[in-house]
């Protein structure tokens, strides 16, 4: 069930949110538990089991863990834990020989913080399995996240206080989220879907750089908005998530720029592998090599295809040179300068999303470097003309000046009134796309 879709919209939200309200606030989790578990098999039925299993076995490995003293069964259940879950993940997302169930990337990745921050000591194990059920399901994150880490939300899952503040705010970031997915991820993915029909051996370069353009603009309105809609959704029932996404295309640096993109991805791995591994304790070399891991384990993480890997190669690589010397060259240019440069080597990297197919992937990177078809051609000025004034809208959108100014309007004017209106062009608005338009993905289940 998409957050897009007049099934939730009109129906599923309004229910939950009802039922959730009147209920008595020690069966509240179970409220929530039971929804989600709807709310997942109804697009994925026979995978219910699988979320369920993955939710027990890690709930058994927190209380063993809180109940054990010894050194080696603590070593044991957790390797228990990673074992499963990894295994699970291997054997749907890598063997091939079943379909990907939707959210399984990111619901293993909660579960694995859990059991290792109880492990580790750093939050007691939950000892109601509703209340975990309820953690490890919760649909506003459960099938494209954002991860979710268990001591973010320990206190909240047991001892949250819903108020009319966070309801009215987690419904205008709802809302505004999205608005950012039906209205300019959608419209901005009508100009790639075109060109992605196109034979990539007789693409022109021009045609190329704007497909790479349109995909890198409506992935992320994509996936922000669904992060916005999650962060909304979590909010109206009390919950507080982090932050997954922070104008990641005004970053100066690749650095900087994995500092903002998919935020609680880049954590998990900070935290539960690159510090693990070493971090940046042991030297240059040492560090390199552990950021040379970790993105093969990002790349890995994102699909079973080379093209991934190479994805995660081509980060792995300019992060790597930005520690030994770029880093602090961008710092004494311009910040012009290192906007562009991070802008053209992050659209880069988004063409081998555009095409995981490898074969294909050559094919269209050669049209990018200028050894396609041609420079150009009526395609693109047809492309261009049509599609020209969303890619402005969404250029402008993905920079943080809007936000900029929606908050200086706030502070000259009524807030709350402002915020109301908004907020009612942005769902009317969303209506209105979702009614005349068919095309209406989300980019980010795939993984």
């Amino acid at each position: 069930m998409l957050f897009s879709s007049f099934a939730f919209l009109l129906v599923f939200l309004p229910i939950v949110i009802g039922v959730y309200y009147v209920s008595p606030r020690k069966i509240r989790n179970a409220v929530l538990c039971i929804f989600s578990i709807f709310f997942y098999a109804y697009g994925e039925p026979k995978y219910v089991v699988l979320l369920l299993i993955s939710s027990l076995v890690d709930y058994t490995v927190g209380r063993m863990l809180e109940d054990t003293e010894s050194f080696i069964k603590r070593r044991i259940c957790l390797m228990v834990s990673i074992i499963c879950n990894i295994g699970l993940l291997a054997v749907f997302k890598y063997s091939g020989l079943f379909p990907l169930p939707i959210g399984i990337s990111f619901y293993t990745f909660q579960t694995l913080s859990y059991t290792i921050d109880v492990y580790r000591r750093k939050v007691d194990a939950q000892h109601n399995f509703i209340t975990f059920c309820a953690y490890v399901s919760f649909f506003p994150q459960l099938i494209a996240g954002p991860i979710v880490q268990y001591k973010t939300v320990e206190k909240e899952l047991s001892g949250r206080r819903e108020n009319w503040t966070d309801f009215s705010e987690g419904a205008f970031r709802f809302c505004v989220g999205l608005a950012k997915k039906v209205v300019i991820a959608n419209s901005i993915g009508e100009l790639f879907k075109e060109i992605s029909m196109y034979q990539a051996d007789r693409m022109f370069t021009s045609v190329a750089w704007l497909s790479v353009i349109a995909f890198a603009l409506q992935i992320y309105f994509d996936f922000s908005g669904y992060s916005d809609m999650a962060i909304g959704l979590g909010r109206m029932f009390g919950f507080h998530f982090l932050e997954n996404f922070d104008h990641p295309y005004e970053s100066k640096s690749i650095t900087e720029f994995w500092r903002r993109w998919h935020i609680s991805l880049g954590t998990w791995f900070r935290e539960y592998v690159y510090i693990p591994l070493g971090g940046n304790k042991k030297g240059l070399l040492r560090q390199c090599i552990n950021i040379l891991i970790v993105w093969l384990l990002t790349g890995a993480w994102h699909g079973a295809h080379w093209c991934f890997v190479l994805w995660g190669l081509f980060y792995a690589f300019w992060l790597m040179l930005e520690k030994l010397f770029l880093l602090k060259l961008l710092e004494k240019l311009p910040k012009l300068v290192g906007r562009i440069y991070t802008l053209t080597l992050v659209v880069i990297a988004w063409s081998l999303f555009c095409y995981p197919d490898v074969v294909s992937g050559n094919a269209y990177m050669d049209a990018l470097l200028f050894q396609g078809a041609g420079v150009s051609g009526s395609e693109f000025h047809y492309l261009l003309s049509t599609y020209g004034s969303w890619l402005v809208i969404a250029a402008f959108g993905a920079t943080s000046i809007p936000k900029r100014i929606g908050l200086f309007i706030c502070e000259k004017t009524n807030s709350s009134f402002v915020k109301t209106v908004f907020m009612m062009i942005c769902f009317t608005t969303s209506l209105i796309f979702l009614i005349s338009g068919t095309y209406n993905p989300f980019l980010y289940f795939r993984f």
